[in-house]
């Protein structure tokens, strides 16, 4: 056994014990982190003008800080890159990161001293999670590929900036440092495929053993080596045995991956966000992502179907429900305070406290109030599929209120198979019923005569890849949404519809 495996098994034994002790007290450790943020977000001009002092309470926070999405806030991120200290959070951010949003353009994440801490800590215990319940540690002596955003920085107001990931990049541990892949110049290079050639011209003499990465991005990856091998990838690296992914549902991508890889690898599921490393995978053998509530933020979650309401409820860790599919709001050691991230998730396990991410706020359709979800359409199409023993590579949908063929709206499906159904209007047909049974309001507008069925529009080969690039968002942390209540994005894919 090398120095590194030794050491990494003895340090994923301490974090284990560390993570069982918050995990079994979570109202514990959130009351002590909500009291940190209360003491030091007083001294700040967000806790001056939200009355901090006389906070004593969750109950007298929720009166004092209302619900905010990035727009509500930009007034104090504006402050701080006029160069104002003290705005959010004490003192000034050390980086912003740098997204992309769909209405206030790009968007700039404070991350602060404290704050770093939690993306970096999280993605070390997300893995040595695993070494401590494998009892194995080896992949640390190959080499490891985290596809990733340009590590390459700007300055906004004197404070570093980039893209999480390429944040993130900077704080990789010595230890890992030595087996990381690809180079820092690959790294650094912008045009998506110019760099996944240079990706794979590095690596695919390498012992690579742990890979990471966006799914759709690790696909192209994996295609990119076999066309250049004509070897699986499991075949190319035998000692690769470990898939680190996250950033969107997995699910819909597996079956493919796999068969590139030409057998099972252990996959570790992460949630990491700009606003913060929100859950980890912690097990193998149980379903979930453990919540990281002893990371510098304290949790709220509010039901999705009250997201939009005035006075939505407001719940903590110790008020939530199994099942109930809530947005979730964080306040943050990063300075951010009732913020809504725009995401949803459900609990699978209360003991731990353990979520699902089950879609966007934003990526829904509700175009005649059926409110359909990015986790029932994934459904509905993924296991049609898994029935029909077809592969989806990409999908997304979008309502067409007005046909121009005339007749009744309906949900307008995009999707590239890897082998289409023999039979497209019983499949469609089959996706349809899941989607009724999933969602009772949608199922009431078929019967009612408001919707007809679903139109699924078999998509070209590479027609998501080739439309991203058309808009400049191949590669990185760019994701194509599930589900959009607008014709932006369908009227778009439409130049790639396979006629």
């Amino acid at each position: 056994m090398g120095i590194k495996t030794f050491l990494g098994k003895v340090m994923a034994r301490q974090v284990h014990q560390q993570t069982l002790a918050w995990s079994k007290a979570p109202l514990q450790y959130q009351q002590k982190i909500f009291e940190n943020l209360i003491a030091k977000g007083s001294q700040t001009l967000f806790g001056k003008d939200h009355h901090f002092d006389d906070i004593k309470s969750y109950d007298d926070f929720k009166k004092a800080v209302p619900i905010r999405d990035y727009e509500q806030l930009k007034p104090y991120i504006e402050k701080i890159l006029q160069g104002e200290s003290d705005i959010l959070w004490q003192g000034k951010p050390i980086y912003f990161a740098k997204t992309s949003g769909t209405t206030s353009g790009t968007k700039y994440i404070p991350i602060t001293r404290d704050s770093i801490p939690n993306h970096i800590n999280t993605a070390r215990n997300a893995l040595l999670a695993y070494v401590h319940e494998k009892g194995d540690a080896s992949f640390i002596n190959g080499k490891l590929i985290f596809l990733s955003g340009s590590p390459e920085l700007s300055k906004k107001s004197g404070i570093n900036t980039g893209r999480l990931s390429g944040i993130v990049n900077h704080h990789v541990p010595a230890y890992l440092r030595r087996s990381q892949m690809p180079t820092y110049l690959t790294n650094c290079i912008e045009d998506w495929e110019t760099k996944l050639d240079a990706i794979v011209g590095e690596t695919i003499s390498a012992n690579m053993t742990l890979i990471s990465g966006i799914p759709p991005w690790v696909q192209m990856y994996f295609d990119r080596l076999v066309e250049k091998s004509g070897k699986k990838v499991g075949e190319l690296f035998p000692n690769f045995n470990l898939l680190v992914q996250g950033g969107v549902n997995f699910e819909p991508y597996k079956k493919k991956l796999f068969e590139t890889i030409g057998r099972p690898v252990d996959v570790i599921e992460t949630y990491p966000a700009s606003e913060g490393f929100i859950a980890y995978q912690d097990s193998q053998k149980e379903e979930g992502l453990l919540l990281n509530i002893n990371s510098g933020i304290f949790f709220e979650f509010i039901p999705a179907s009250e997201i939009f309401n005035e006075n939505p409820t407001r719940l903590s860790v110790n008020e939530v429900e199994l099942g109930v599919n809530y947005a979730i709001i964080i306040n943050s050691n990063a300075g951010l305070w009732g913020y809504n991230i725009g995401d949803t998730v459900k609990f699978v396990s209360l003991n731990p406290l353990k979520i699902l991410v089950t879609g966007r706020i934003k990526h829904f359709i509700s175009a005649f109030g059926e409110h359909v979800i990015a986790e029932e359409v994934e459904y509905a199409l993924m296991q049609t599929a898994k029935e029909e023993n077809l592969e989806v590579v990409e999908f997304t949908v979008a309502p067409n209120i007005n046909p121009k063929e005339g007749g009744l709206p309906y949900h307008e499906w995009f999707v590239e198979f890897g082998n289409p159904p023999a039979n497209m209007s019983a499949f469609k047909m089959k996706v349809d019923e899941k989607l009724r049974h999933k969602n009772i309001y949608y199922d009431d507008l078929i019967k009612g005569g408001i919707l007809q069925p679903l139109l699924i529009r078999e998509m070209q080969k590479n027609a998501f890849i080739n439309y991203m690039k058309s808009v400049g968002k191949l590669g990185g942390q760019n994701k194509v949404p599930r589900l959009s209540n607008d014709r932006i994005l369908a009227d778009e894919l439409l130049n790639f519809y396979n006629l």
